[in-house]
């Protein structure tokens, strides 16, 4: 019982030490944080306290300058091309895709069928991509073979499958349905009351993609863009498999640096490649997020 001038204390609240107990989302948490520090925040610390050391372990800048050498310049402007051309292609065709899918019936198979295959062909990259498409289009691939018994040679003026151009097919092929998941929102965030407010005031079909639609889904489009740009300009085990000699891109630069069988091995300048990577990927990233975030105003 309590007086009326002490009001009652609930005292089930807390610990028995009297300190505060821990909200329990934040232990839920934990393992995530954990995960992210032992294999994200911790790599990339050893990787720029290694670019801006020795083997031993004292301060240089060597690492950093040696970045300027005409074969690493070359990798880093290939693999800005391919980026760029999977990117656009990606973000094109992909965009496309998920404008069909939108307009779509939302309780449809169609839909349910398009985001299903989506969400698997996202993730389908390294090894087992790279022998999908030589088992396809290469040297001996069944369509080489097939269209080689019809008098087409794709083979005849050089292995397309295995230079940039192949490259950029490959990465276009896991790009299109990345582009669908993450645009696909933004396009299910369009009214259909604002064509048809369009339309009762006189405008045509290119007055509401030209002053509403296009200009609400430019944000999102072109942060979609940039997140395929960083999707591919860190792949690795796809080239890797694809690309048996020299490294035209950097993250084969960089696994050269690492293992160099001909005493060449540069770890220090193998993390300043990787260093200069994550910084490109972490603008990029933060450019996505503010057009995420404009994005995000007109879909709530």
């Amino acid at each position: 019982m309590t007086s009326a001038g002490n009001p009652a204390v609930n005292t089930a609240a807390r610990p028995d030490g009297g300190g505060r107990r821990p909200p329990l989302p934040w232990l839920g948490v934990v393992p995530f944080l954990v995960y992210v520090g032992v294999f994200l925040l911790l790599p990339t610390v050893i990787i720029a306290f290694g670019s801006f050391t020795t083997k031993q372990g004292d301060p240089t800048l060597n690492n950093i300058t040696g970045i300027n050498q005409d074969f690493l310049i070359k990798a880093f402007v290939t693999s800005t091309t391919i980026s760029v051309a999977s990117a656009l292609l990606g973000a094109i065709f992909g965009a496309m895709l998920a404008y069909a899918v939108a307009t779509g019936n939302p309780r449809g198979v169609f839909r349910r069928i398009v985001t299903s295959m989506s969400g698997v062909l996202a993730q389908f990259g390294g090894v087992t991509l790279a022998f999908a498409f030589i088992a396809t289009i290469g040297n001996v691939g069944f369509v080489t073979l097939f269209l080689q018994s019809h008098g087409i040679d794709i083979y005849a003026n050089g292995a397309p499958l295995y230079q940039v151009s192949g490259l950029i097919v490959v990465y276009t092929y896991f790009q299109i349905p990345l582009m669908l998941l993450v645009f696909l929102p933004a396009v299910d965030g369009i009214r259909p009351q604002w064509r048809e407010a369009t339309e009762s005031l006189g405008g045509s079909t290119w007055h509401y993609w030209r002053y509403v639609a296009g200009p609400l889904l430019a944000p999102a489009f072109l942060g979609c863009t940039l997140l395929l740009f960083a999707n591919a300009f860190s792949a690795y085990a796809t080239a890797a498999a694809l690309i048996t000699q020299g490294g035209i891109i950097v993250p084969l630069q960089i696994s050269n640096l690492f293992t160099s069988e001909t005493g060449r091995s540069q770890p220090g300048l193998a993390k300043a490649l990787a260093l200069s990577m994550i910084l490109i990927v972490t603008i990029v990233v933060v450019l996505y997020t503010l057009l995420q975030r404009r994005t995000s105003r007109w879909l709530r």
